[in-house]
């Protein structure tokens, strides 16, 4: 069995389910895109090559497995982009919760039930319809759950919007000891340097008390200064709209002393260094293409 627990960004990781590259299908087509990165690079002819994003998450899962961790895949359904695990569902301490994603990738989520029959029924939660939600949008922090959401009323033209308000609801009433905080973030459907798909594109902990964080990312100020405020401005590492599109804050934490970055992000991997983390570099501006990067890819069941 597969004792859940997950309580922040940056515990030890001991079991994680990784994506998959393998078989994502033909190059989508412009109207198939689901934001607007992947769009740009669909139209530019530069949309990254399977063998490409696989020789990027071996690496990924090649660093997870020298520091011990166990490394759960998907099962590989023909063409089918399963790069992104931290869409279909979410762990918040012992529950895992079934994110409403879009329709389309409704088969993503049987191809891990081979990892759920680990874990105890009554631990995996499946919202109800009206509850739109994907992992790249909910950190749990310490007392905290951070949830990235959109509730203008024009939400439903966005195929960027991920996670509404009936999401921060159930939330809340799921994890009544917990404080719920939900940071409205800024949407596009065409220009990837003004949209925050998910949360974890403009802010994430590192560390143990420290955060990368884009300002523009968020649409209300006072949500944006309240996160500054919250971790210090001494321990945040701003970055810039074209460091937010390359996805700076989209690193993962093996520990709170290791941080899988991506070797290009020289600014940053500088900053962690300097801090006193660990860096582990590896190669994944590919996958980076399709407006996801290193957290999306990772769906962490156990961290100590």
């Amino acid at each position: 069995m597969l004792h859940l627990n997950v309580r922040d960004e940056t515990s030890r990781l001991k079991a994680v389910l990784l994506g998959t590259a393998e078989s994502p299908g033909p190059v989508p087509t412009p109207e198939e895109a689901y934001d607007p990165k992947s769009l740009e690079h669909i139209l530019a002819g530069t949309y990254p090559r399977e063998e490409d994003m696989v020789r990027e998450m071996d690496a990924f899962a090649e660093v997870l497995m020298k520091y011990g961790v166990e490394v759960f895949r998907p099962e590989v359904l023909k063409d089918c982009n399963q790069i992104f695990s931290r869409d279909i569902a979410f762990v918040i301490e012992d529950k895992l919760i079934k994110a409403n994603i879009l329709p389309e990738r409704e088969k993503e989520f049987e191809a891990i039930l081979h990892v759920l029959d680990y874990i105890a029924p009554d631990c995996i939660l499946s919202p109800p319809e009206e509850v739109h939600v994907e992992g790249g949008d909910v950190m749990p922090w310490n007392d905290h759950i951070f949830v990235g959401t959109y509730t203008g009323p024009d939400y439903p033209d966005y195929i960027t919007a991920r996670t509404n308000k009936a999401a921060v609801e159930y939330l809340k009433k799921q994890f009544p000891h917990k404080k719920v905080k939900a940071f409205e973030l800024r949407k596009s459907n065409t220009n990837a340097r003004e949209n925050a798909l998910h949360l974890d594109c403009c802010f994430q902990p590192v560390g143990r008390d420290r955060a990368i964080l884009h300002k523009n990312g968020f649409l209300v100020e006072e949500e944006y200064e309240w996160l500054l405020n919250y971790f210090g401005k001494d321990k945040v590492f701003e970055i810039d709209r074209e460091e937010m599109y390359q996805m700076f804050s989209n690193v993962f934490s093996i520990s709170p002393e290791v941080i899988v970055s991506e070797r290009s992000f020289t600014r940053l991997n500088d900053w962690l260094r300097s801090q006193g983390f660990t860096v582990e570099e590896i190669p994944y501006a590919e996958i980076g293409k399709q407006e996801g990067l290193l957290r999306c890819s990772t769906l962490p069941l156990i961290r100590e």
